[in-house]
């Protein structure tokens, strides 16, 4: 197990800069998940972790000592890549044991570590066997089976599981959390899926644009978003948001059609604030339900134990998550019960949170 600091990290390509001085805290034996959409800068932090990329400027701490000068092979990490990159002709036991035999490991010991790094991968059936005989799931392991013989100090894993279909990518999230807690080691994992990174993290990084955007357990970054990126990135289906103006008695919404009473807090009038709502948050009602918003339904999506009903509001798109037995059509008049306390504002000059509101349930004007 490792820490990792990292300290005014930057990256750049000739003139353009991709990473813009990052800071983190890395716990020895966490399991850390970079979330962010594809060219965020999140690979790229994480290879210059690994050694893999040169930084531009900053240091980068494993276990207290700057690796920035380091070699790969020096900094006690192991990588497993989004392809598995195993030797099409070597068997499951030689790719998993290469790493010893080129450092010289005698043939006994080899063999020992590799039948017990098999056994905790449940690969012990496969070991005579090629890449070309094994499944996805099985290539992935194999791939964690040649970092992990390595007994590193950190895994870094650079989205493993891109290439699994859907029911893989369930199973061996499963496997990899529990090979965390086996080994207790410490684990940076990169994705762009959010499910991966909410059921994998114990701290989620969300990364936008080659900066961190916020840093917390992934149930205080889904409750409590600190910008509107994260709060429209994280959640599916994507938090509702609805733009509005202050006013001198309250916040005008839907091009002035809703107002809500709020305490503003000394911003000033003619500020414009974004207001958004989870999916999840708000209650289908019979349409002219008091206190209730009528929107259009557009499409209702089945997920069997749910569904996602698009509607318009107004003229602006908003989404319900319901698990109800409510199944509207599509051009049907559906009333929406928009709870206060599950209201989020951001200003939509800068994207981060606004925390001076205290909202009413929105009223038509």
């Amino acid at each position: 197990m490792a820490s990792i600091t990292i300290r005014g990290v930057k990256k750049n390509y000739a003139k353009t800069q991709v990473v813009h001085g990052v800071d983190l805290d890395f716990a020895s034996g966490e399991f850390v998940v970079i979330l962010g959409p594809s060219g965020c800068g999140k690979s790229t932090l994480l290879r210059m972790i690994a050694g893999l990329e040169e930084i531009s400027d900053g240091t980068i701490a494993i276990d207290g000592t700057v690796v920035n000068k380091l070699e790969p092979r020096e900094r006690g990490c192991a990588m497993v890549f989004q392809n598995y990159a195993l030797y099409p002709h070597m068997s499951v036991a030689q790719n998993i044991g290469y790493s010893l035999k080129v450092a010289g490991i005698p043939a006994a010991e080899r063999d020992q570590r590799i039948r017990a790094v098999a056994r905790t991968l449940e690969l012990e059936h496969l070991l005579d066997r090629k890449p070309m005989a094994l499944s996805g799931g099985q290539r992935q392991r194999v791939a964690m089976g040649r970092a992990m013989i390595r007994e590193p100090k950190v895994f870094l894993f650079d989205e493993p599981l891109s290439n699994l279909d859907a029911k893989l990518r369930v199973q061996m999230r499963s496997e990899i959390r529990k090979l965390h807690r086996r080994l207790n080691a410490t684990s940076v994992f990169v994705t762009h899926d959010q499910v991966e990174a909410m059921t994998l993290a114990d701290r989620l990084v969300v990364m936008n644009g080659g900066r961190v955007e916020q840093v917390g357990t992934p149930g205080e970054i889904y409750t409590r978003p600190a910008s509107r990126f994260v709060a429209t990135f994280v959640g599916a289906p994507a938090m509702n948001i609805l733009e509005g103006t202050v006013e001198l008695d309250g916040l005008s919404l839907l091009d002035g059609s809703r107002r809500l009473s709020i305490a503003r807090a000394g911003l000033p009038v003619g500020t414009k604030v974004a207001m958004g709502i989870r999916p999840e948050a708000v209650r289908l009602v019979a349409p002219g339900t008091s206190g209730a918003l009528n929107a259009t339904v557009d499409l209702v999506e089945e997920l069997g134990a749910g569904r996602v009903i698009y509607a318009d509001l107004d003229g602006a798109p908003f989404s319900v998550m319901t698990s109800e037995a409510i199944h509207p059509e599509p051009g049907s008049t559906v009333g929406l019960k928009l709870s206060a306390d599950d209201m989020h504002f951001f200003s939509s000059e800068t994207g981060s949170r606004l925390d001076v509101f205290k909202a009413s349930v929105p009223e038509p004007v």
